[in-house]
């Protein structure tokens, strides 16, 4: 049985960047969770660390309690706020949402970050396709895929994409103001790599979308 990691290797481990899961340390830590195959050097310049997908589940296990609760509500429940400092893509109902070149920046460098992270994890480095991380984290992938391409996450007013669970395993619900809105965000996560329909609510008729990674 493989030993658990150090105290220090853990925080090494729950610092790594929460989408890329690009890691920061000493280099006898880093090289240790390489050779635990927790993480592994990247071949090019500038070599940074990242974690593997058996280093993401570890640090998904300590975050069980917290963060796996806004996906396990009911689709029409508001999600909980980011903590601050980490980010997280607008999954639609936040308070206070942040539209400035700030966000914009932090936006654009986190969906670079996700392609490298296709590129390096996907079989033969496809990026036009979701990766595992994605697979694990159905909500944010979608949400960050909107955002990035610049939909409006929906605020106070209700205007704005939601990006919800589903009681489906590798599904998520996308809403929208309307059916302009919602052709538009169909079209943005099909060029992301996801599959998607749209359907319609029975008992309120309203239209929205199902959308799945896609695998081949």
């Amino acid at each position: 049985m493989t030993r658990p990691p150090t105290a220090a290797q853990r925080r090494v481990i729950d610092a790594a960047d929460p989408v890329t899961g690009r890691l920061r340390g000493t280099e006898s830590q880093l090289a240790a969770l390489v050779k635990r195959e927790l993480a592994f050097r990247h071949p090019r310049p500038p070599h940074d660390h990242f974690l593997t997908p058996a280093g993401h589940r570890i640090r998904e296990e300590a975050a069980t309690p917290t963060a796996s609760a806004p996906e396990a509500s009911e689709p029409a429940r508001e999600p909980a706020r980011e903590s601050s400092g980490v980010f997280a893509a607008r999954v639609g109902g936040e308070e206070g949402i942040d539209s400035g070149p700030s966000r914009i920046r932090e936006v654009h460098s986190a969906w670079q970050g996700l392609l490298e992270l296709r590129r390096m994890t996907n079989p033969h480095g496809v990026v036009d396709r979701p990766c595992a991380w994605e697979r694990t984290h159905l909500v944010q992938a979608a949400a960050l895929a909107l955002e990035a391409a610049g939909h409006r996450p929906a605020g106070a007013d209700g205007e704005g994409y939601r990006v919800r669970a589903t009681p489906q395993p590798e599904a998520v619900a996308v809403r929208g103001p309307d059916a302009g809105a919602l052709r538009e965000c169909a079209a943005t996560l099909e060029q992301a790599g996801w599959q998607v329909g749209e359907h319609t609510e029975p008992r309120t008729g309203a239209r929205y979308l199902l959308a799945s990674p896609r695998r081949i």
